[in-house]
């Protein structure tokens, strides 16, 4: 792989990533907050990969110009090779004392291998993974954490809340800001080794590599058929049941359900309130 391969494989990492950065398709990666690094990254990746290519390209012609010269004049051969061997870098190092000036530029010892080095890069462009799901949700503990504080919550009813913020007050504050509440949840669903239903949000640290999941069992009006991975409304009320998580024996709080509406997947799939 050349120095022009280098950098069209640098100018087309760089465009994915300012396409992602610009688009939702990021959201599956890393969490909002940051986008502006993303961008960031993107940019510099496009600009390296112009000056690479400005670079080599100022090299190969220099390198042409005094292959001329040398042709026509017959003398200087032992310096021009010197100063050859030393712009084109480690490919003339390694060549033979006698290499001809006219190929030196030529020298590519790189093995082949070093083109799956592009595949990663396809499958950025091509291929969208979908967020994380039911699947890894059953197969990891719940990452419910303590909450530092338990804000105010508004007289808004139903009263709209993130699973993070429901497990959180249902578990650590034992409902006190939840008791009398109409509460309103939105996530995927997946289901316990027992057949038990839980909403679920994965929540972010960083990017999705570290995504944990956060469980909220359902009792109640429960619809009597759930999917996996399915996306409800659940509309409800705070209840004192909980239970212990099969996976790390962490705590799962559970809502009682009144109604539950499919809804679409979220722009942000993720939910990121565990940690701001």
């Amino acid at each position: 792989m050349n120095r022009q391969s280098q950098a069209a494989v640098l100018f087309l990492l760089g465009a994915a990533l300012l396409h992602a950065g610009t688009t939702d398709l990021y959201l599956r990666y890393v969490k909002a907050g940051l986008r502006p690094m993303l961008l960031a990254s993107g940019a510099i990746l496009i600009v390296t990969a112009l000056a690479t290519a400005w670079y080599e390209h100022r090299r190969t012609k220099a390198t042409k110009t005094r292959t001329t010269t040398q042709q026509k004049h017959g003398h200087g051969q032992g310096h021009e090779q010197q100063e050859l061997r030393q712009e084109l870098g480690q490919n003339a190092v390694d060549a033979p004392a006698h290499t001809p000036v006219s190929t030196l530029a030529h020298v590519h010892p790189e093995p082949r291998v070093s083109w799956l080095l592009i595949l990663p890069l396809l499958a950025l462009i091509l291929v969208a993974p979908p967020a994380l799901g039911s699947y890894s949700a059953t197969r990891t503990g719940t990452a419910l954490q303590e909450p530092l504080a338990y804000p105010s919550l508004p007289a808004t009813d139903p009263l709209p809340l993130s699973v993070v913020d429901y497990a959180g007050r249902a578990v650590y504050d034992h409902g006190r800001t939840l008791t009398g509440r109409e509460v309103r949840l939105t996530g995927f669903v997946a289901l316990d080794h027992d057949g038990t239903p839980y909403l679920v949000r994965m929540a972010l640290n960083c990017c999705a590599a570290d995504a944990q999941p956060v469980k909220v069992g359902l009792t109640g009006d429960i619809p009597p058929v759930l999917q996996p991975d399915i996306w409800l409304t659940v509309t409800g009320t705070y209840t004192p049941r909980t239970t212990h998580d099969p996976v790390n024996n962490g705590p799962i709080p559970f809502v009682s359900v009144t109604t539950a509406v499919p809804t679409p997947t979220p722009r942000d799939p993720y939910d990121e309130s565990w940690n701001n």
